[in-house]
């Protein structure tokens, strides 16, 4: 009799132990989930931490070697303003970049009247960053041949004929026409303008450009540091 009274209890004592066993089991699994959620979530902040470190060290790198070649006299570009400016202004450009455009439309009349107030000194150092060689040659041509001057005239004329360029490449007869317009000798620029004369300057230019870790335009530093604010931004600092 006592003996088959004992079976319930085993079977139901069996039960209870399973149901334990499957909760302990149940409760490691979830631990072993959040373990492996946890160390995933770790690794992802570790690597993300380290791609934003990375790109901190990487903009303070290329803002150095920035700075470093704009505080430096360069063999390629014109300036306007004296020496002893209350600020300097460095502009790498690109001809037929039409933000460059936007921002010479914006800027390069009060840049001027700064420039002469003796406010500010201006830098303007194109080169070849959207694979057109024939207009920064035609730059270098009359730059050489012509005078600083005249080439602050040429480039201002070249960014206001810039909706041209769009439509198809300018000829050398256009810009010809454009250098005599700025103030050159058509005897002394055409041959130059034809036959790529410049084509080294452009190299140069270009490569000075790259060694400074510009990869896009416009690339505008104000005082020795990078300026990303909008022209009106810039005209007020430095007006």
């Amino acid at each position: 009799m006592s003996s088959k009274s004992s079976n319930p209890s085993k079977s139901a004592a069996r039960a209870a132990k399973t149901a334990e066993l499957r909760a302990q089991q149940e409760r490691a699994e979830r631990r072993r989930r959040m373990l492996m959620i946890g160390g995933v979530a770790g690794v992802l902040i570790v690597v993300l931490g380290g791609i934003i470190g990375f790109s901190i060290w990487q903009q303070s790198e290329d803002d150095e070697r920035l700075a470093a070649a704009a505080s430096k006299n360069s063999d390629y570009g014109i300036t306007i303003g004296p020496d002893d400016a209350d600020h300097q202004v460095v502009v790498y450009e690109d001809f037929i970049c039409s933000h460059c455009g936007d921002f010479e439309a914006a800027t390069h009349e009060e840049l001027e009247d700064l420039a002469e107030e003796g406010t500010v000194q201006v830098e303007y150092r194109p080169f070849n960053l959207l694979g057109n060689v024939s207009i920064p040659n035609a730059f270098a041509v009359v730059l050489k041949e012509s005078g600083p001057t005249v080439a602050k005239a040429y480039h201002d004329l070249l960014f206001e004929a810039q909706g041209e360029f769009f439509e198809s490449e300018p000829d050398s007869d256009r810009l010809v026409e454009l250098a005599v317009e700025a103030g050159g000798e058509e005897s002394a620029v055409r041959p130059g303008i034809e036959d790529g004369a410049q084509q080294s300057w452009v190299e140069g230019a270009t490569e000075e450009a790259a060694d400074a870790g510009v990869s896009s335009t416009p690339t505008v530093l104000l005082d020795g540091e990078r300026f990303e604010a909008g022209p009106q931004d810039l005209l007020d600092a430095v007006g």
